[in-house]
């Protein structure tokens, strides 16, 4: 076999494999032997059939599966020589000559093909005990515990069935159907249609003008949709709502007591509030750590700036792309909606892309050099956290990903880039900073998308 690299432009090889006429006889010859002892043929012993008669009956097929076999081998053999990495599958190219291949096929020519493909380049991780960064951290105070007391005893809030008009806060059970220009629209009818008064649910005016109304009555409501609608077609026009009120029910309270934390699972009004303490303290730690993460990866992006293989960026630029494209066409929004262009979006997704695969690549050099593994318990934890999000489909989601290789092994992917981020954030060098909850999760809201 003879390997030489016809090409080498920055990332990108290109190798050309010539084996041997001689050595594909040889695999072609060995094979027929095999099978000599495995097919059974009319008029012919088992292990008696001439190869000359296997050849005649075979030959054309055993010789494709030797060059696929062989092609296969060869070409790792290839590319592990020449100690480098591709970014992606390389692309094997046979020569198109049909004379040459028949000629290769009859076993009296070498079989030549080329690999191309890009390498995974070569780059210098920065010092990252010197990385320095900050992580917000929040104190759960007695006002923040009381306000999510609150909401979770308004949570809880059940109602009973009255015979006057409605009221703020009150629910108010509709049929509906909208109108604009006349005709009836898309998502604007309605049947037993729950409203809770106050809660800003609809559109404005639609809530306001059901106030009053009793069980029986019915009302068209005019109302504007607002100029950011998400339904384009919808957005700024005016409507018509044809209302039945079907059943009006006022709220009821339960005392805030140890009865009311009986009834959520837990002993007493103590152990309650103390749950609820908890979960602030969960919900700030996770925000916290999300911010602290999305810091240390903008720093090591700024840190590093290497050669990305074009074709890694391109696939996860058309994996964006896509993306972004159907949320557009699902509300029915174009880029001008967006208060851009799509040029411009094309630029901002780029960069996108181009960072995701260069932290990618930097998180993989890191978690390779340093060893850092994921044991099966972690994939099966993270695969049962994802079947539990399927509430009556556990089964089958079970099994899609016990038969989708590459499915399960998306799960490894968040799994290791978090333990290759918790190993870095041991080294960097780590202080508290304290902010409020708005802060911490204003600044979740505005980076959510970095």
């Amino acid at each position: 076999m003879e390997i030489t690299e016809t090409s080498s432009e920055g990332l990108k090889r290109e190798l050309k494999v010539i084996v041997g006429a001689s050595e594909l006889n040889e695999k072609f010859s060995a094979r027929l032997d095999e099978l000599k002892t495995q097919v059974n043929l009319k008029g012919f012993r088992p292990g008696k059939v001439p190869v000359e008669h296997l050849r005649k009956i075979y030959g054309r097929s055993v010789m494709a599966e030797v060059l696929e076999q062989t092609i296969s081998e060869s070409s790792q053999k290839a590319i592990s020589d020449s100690k480098e990495r591709p970014a992606l599958e390389p692309d094997i190219s046979v020569g198109e000559d049909k004379d040459v291949m028949e000629k290769v096929f009859a076993g009296n020519a070498d079989l030549a093909y080329t690999i191309s493909y890009e390498v995974i380049p070569q780059f210098e991780i920065t010092d990252l005990s010197k990385l320095k960064l900050e992580k917000p951290t929040v104190e759960v105070t007695d006002k923040e515990i009381d306000e999510s007391m609150q909401r979770v005893h308004e949570d809880a809030v059940s109602y009973t069935k009255k015979d006057g008009k409605a009221e703020e806060a009150d629910r108010v059970t509709i049929d509906f159907l909208g109108k604009v220009d006349g005709e009836a629209f898309g998502g604007g009818k309605g049947e037993d249609t729950p409203v809770i008064l106050g809660k800003s649910q609809f559109i404005p005016g639609f809530e306001e003008g059901l106030v009053g109304l009793k069980a029986g009555d019915k009302k068209t409501i005019d109302c504007k949709f607002p100029k950011e609608y998400l339904a384009k077609e919808l957005a700024g026009k005016e409507a018509k709502f044809d209302i039945t009120v079907k059943e009006v029910a006022a709220p009821e309270l339960a005392e805030l007591d140890d009865e009311f934390a009986k009834k959520l699972g837990l002993e007493t009004l103590a152990g309650l509030r103390d749950a609820v303490e908890a979960k602030l303290k969960e919900d700030f730690g996770s925000a916290s750590r999300a911010h602290l993460k999305r810091t240390l990866l903008d720093a090591l992006d700024k840190a590093h700036k290497f050669e990305l293989p074009a074709s890694l960026v391109e696939r996860e630029f058309d994996s964006v792309w896509q993306q972004v494209n159907s949320e557009l066409e699902k509300v029915g929004h174009t880029f001008e909606d967006e208060d851009t262009t799509e040029e411009k979006a094309r630029e901002e997704y780029q960069t996108l892309a181009e960072r995701r695969v260069r932290l990618g690549l930097l998180l993989s050099e890191i978690g390779e050099k340093n060893t850092i593994k994921i044991t099966d318990d972690e994939v099966n934890q993270a695969l049962m956290e994802r079947v539990q999000q399927f509430p009556g489909q556990e089964r089958e989601v079970y099994e899609y990903y016990q038969k989708n290789p590459e499915a399960l092994a998306e799960l490894r992917v968040p799994i290791f880039e978090n333990k290759v981020v918790d190993y870095i954030l041991e080294l960097a060098n780590v202080t508290d900073k304290k902010v409020t909850a708005e802060e911490l999760f204003k600044d979740s809201e505005e980076n959510e998308d970095a």
